[in-house]
């Protein structure tokens, strides 16, 4: 069902249209419709680069798997040798870092 029933028409110039797309690009839209109704009414778009976010989570799998099977080993009566501490250490500490770039960076978010 539509629910917008008002019509709106806009010219462009070349460079204008042109810096339409290359904003519409930067944002990751596709629809020039939704993106130019965003704009008009909010005045911005916040796109986020997850990428450092799913780094993170993949070094969070990691470690999971890592402390289950350390869990495992120790339940059924086998040693926990040091170098197995010492490997979950290291990828706690490679967790961190990641989390504080990732802080740093929205630190820097105005």
């Amino acid at each position: 069902m539509k629910t917008r029933y008002h019509e709106t028409h806009v010219l462009w110039n070349k460079e204008e249209i042109d810096r339409l797309r290359q904003r519409m690009d930067e944002a990751g839209v596709k629809n020039c419709s939704a993106f130019i109704r965003k704009m008009s009414l909010d005045g911005y778009i916040v796109k986020l680069d997850m990428d450092d976010i799913h780094e993170m989570i993949r070094l969070l799998r990691n470690a999971t798997n890592n402390l289950n099977q350390i869990a495992k080993k120790a339940n059924s009566g086998d040693g926990i040798y040091g170098a197995d501490i010492a490997d979950m250490q290291a990828k706690q500490d490679e967790i961190w870092e990641a989390a504080k770039e990732i802080l740093a960076r929205l630190a820097t978010i105005q």
